[in-house]
């Protein structure tokens, strides 16, 4: 699934030019005029990352980062007008991850965008927990869970879902998860991989019939929807 981005900013103009470029980008998009609008606008859509102004009526910039990193830890990549060192690193102490200086491009914003949501997979990753959507995946502990509900998976759906969603929108053929099984090719195998997703997508999926998070790629095998 595509990443959320909320854009804030008081110039309409650059909302809907950022807008118009994440969205042909590939992201989803909702957007603030202020920081007063952006806080119920987080505490709604809940982000994958925030666009942020600093220079705002209503609440700034800065008194969103400090109310808001008291309830989430969203990524936040801050813009900014003002050149001077000392306002980049307030804004960087106040709990944000990156910032551009105005006047950018936007492809520059997307690739800033881009490398902050690939640090914040990576982190993931390396705490041993995979995290997609509303699904959790303790490696440690070989626990999964979707929202807040536990779900039990067989040893072998485990490992399927760990292995699809260590590389979201990358497409694995039957064999490479066969072999991620560390079962041999086989006439009956990739009817055994068929058989695994099936059940995996009853237990994780909203709607099974049509999956939001295991994508089925004809002719190939199966992603997830990242």
């Amino acid at each position: 699934m595509s990443k959320l981005i909320l854009v804030v900013d008081d110039e309409k103009r650059l909302r809907d030019l950022v807008s118009a470029y994440l969205t042909e980008a590939g992201f989803q998009v909702v957007t603030a005029c202020d920081g007063r609008e952006a806080m119920f606008r987080a505490r709604d859509a809940k982000p994958d990352l925030i666009v942020l102004d600093l220079m705002m009526p209503e609440m700034d910039g800065y008194q969103f980062l400090k109310q808001h990193r008291q309830e989430r830890n969203t990524p936040i990549i801050v813009l900014t007008a003002r050149v001077q060192e000392n306002e980049r690193v307030i804004g960087l102490e106040f709990g944000a991850d990156d910032y551009v200086c105005k006047p950018f491009s936007p492809r520059e914003l997307t690739a800033r965008i881009r490398a902050v949501l690939r640090r914040v997979e990576d982190k993931q990753r390396t705490d041993d927990m995979l995290r997609a959507s509303d699904i959790t995946l303790d490696l440690d502990r070989r626990q999964c869970t979707v929202g807040a509900n536990s779900v039990t998976l067989t040893p072998s759906e485990f490992d399927l879902l760990a292995a699809l969603m260590s590389a979201p929108g990358r497409p694995f053929t039957r064999y490479d998860l066969l072999e991620r099984l560390n079962q041999a090719l086989s006439d009956t195998g990739e009817r055994v991989i068929d058989t695994h997703i099936k059940n995996l997508r009853a237990k994780i999926e909203p709607n099974p019939s049509e999956p939001a998070y295991i994508e089925t790629v004809y002719g190939v095998g199966y992603r997830f929807r990242g």
